[in-house]
């Protein structure tokens, strides 16, 4: 494509019009995720739950001090015993040439370099590339909630756009499970067929938008208007699910915790909506940011907690500081404990719902303390992978973490050769 002079410069409120929508195109990008319609690999499906701590875990007390099948269980890891042969646990690992403290949490499943720098731009999350390729198999492509946020996000479009997170367990409830009326369900397929009629009318306005553009813009738009279409494919399958009946739950529906402290009940209610989305097949792909920068003081039962949870991971090696974390810290082992029986619990065939879904758990902090990204906590429960083992690479010169992105996409049947900055798949990761 021959570049081109642009005859006069577009203003960024620039909108085409159409059926009475005006929809913005502000720096000629993509607004939507792109979905693309694949088979499902296999009669039983896999699935992954990822969930991001953003503060981190004392090392200390997280990382085992041997390495292999025979690893002596850490403090913390302890009160993953019941399930010491459903998890692996690494160390020395990182994304490579992302940094910059707080700000690296959006990264932990994009790994998108130097997230602290002013020119930063996300690229697409783990869980919406698997979206991507299997997302259109279930009625929502992936789920993405939060703890104590509505900001802070795990999930990243291919534009690097951030998706929202649901921080209320009951309104995710109710999507999932509440069926609505037939006038409710016919109202919605119409709202679906607007969309789609949206777009068709958008799509006929580009030749004229495009002879004002230079090359770079025209590519630009054609990659908005590619996703476009995708989303055009992506309504389509949205409006065949709107008369499918929902599953039925035999469960009452959660009740969130009015109060931000009490940060551990929200995770666990939390974590039993992600169980029942998995175990329905609702979706196939979520993800969990635990976010503890904005908890105040943490209400614990039988815990003498006496400071908020951002301040207590700057402990400054405070003795005080650092025993109420490993409180804290042993807490979120307790509540992925608690994630990972409800998932065994339940059967599918001959394996369990543990076994057919991966639980990919850690931070964006090796240390929150100094504000480190590297030689970051992890663990990976269930999959089908061949676990029980703590795999220890150089705690200095890191090993890529995105490689684990790898093994599990290709555990969910999708062709990877690469995410991100990854060099392969992960060296010492088994199949069952």
């Amino acid at each position: 494509m021959t570049n081109r002079t642009i005859r006069r410069p577009l203003s960024r409120r620039s909108v085409l019009r159409g059926a009475g929508v005006a929809l913005a195109l502000p720096l000629l990008e993509s607004m939507q995720p792109a979905f693309a319609q694949k088979s499902a690999p296999g009669a039983k499906p896999r699935r992954m739950i990822a969930v991001c701590n953003n503060l981190g875990l004392l090392a200390d007390h997280f990382f085992p001090q041997n390495a292999g099948r025979d690893y002596a269980l850490s403090p913390c890891l302890q009160h993953l015993s019941a399930h010491r042969k459903d998890f692996t646990v690494f160390s020395g690992v990182s994304h490579p040439n992302v940094d910059g403290g707080h700000p690296a949490d959006v990264c932990f499943l994009t790994a998108a370099p130097h997230p602290g720098s002013s020119s930063f731009r996300n690229t697409i999350s783990l869980d919406q590339h698997i979206a991507e390729q299997i997302g259109t198999l279930t009625r929502f492509p992936s789920l993405t909630l939060a703890v104590n946020t509505r900001i802070r996000s795990l999930s990243w479009t291919g534009t690097g756009v951030a998706i929202p997170p649901e921080d209320k367990a009951a309104a995710v409830f109710q999507e999932l499970f509440f069926q609505g009326n037939a006038q409710q369900i016919e109202a919605q397929i119409r709202k679906l067929d607007t969309g789609r009629s949206i777009l068709d009318t958008v799509a006929e306005q580009t030749k004229d938008l495009e002879r004002s553009l230079g090359a770079r813009d025209r590519d630009r738009l054609d990659q908005y208007f590619t996703s476009v279409r995708d989303l055009e494919h992506r309504l389509q399958a949205s409006r065949g699910w709107e008369r499918k009946p929902k599953p039925v739950v035999k469960v009452a529906a959660p009740v969130d915790p009015a109060n931000p402290a009490a940060y551990m009940e929200k995770v666990k209610v939390m974590y039993d909506l992600a169980r029942l989305a998995i175990e329905t097949d609702s979706t196939r792909s979520i993800t969990l940011m635990l976010e503890g920068v904005s908890t105040p003081v943490m209400d614990i039962a039988d815990a003498r907690i006496t400071d908020g949870y951002h301040n207590l991971s700057h402990h400054g090696k405070s003795e005080e500081k650092r025993a109420q974390l490993k409180i804290i810290d042993e807490w979120h082992m307790k509540m992925l404990a608690h994630l990972l029986t409800g998932l065994k619990s339940v059967t599918e065939g001959e394996e369990s719902l543990l076994d057919r879904t991966m639980v990919l758990y850690g931070s964006n902090f090796g240390d929150a303390n100094a504000h480190t990204c590297f030689n970051l906590p992890t663990i990976l429960a269930g999959g089908g992978f061949r676990h029980g083992q703590h795999l220890a690479f150089d705690p200095k010169n890191n090993y890529p973490l995105p490689n684990l992105f790898v093994s599990m996409l290709q555990r969910m049947g999708i062709e990877a050769e690469r995410f991100s900055s990854s060099t392969g798949t992960m060296r010492g990761l088994e199949l069952a």
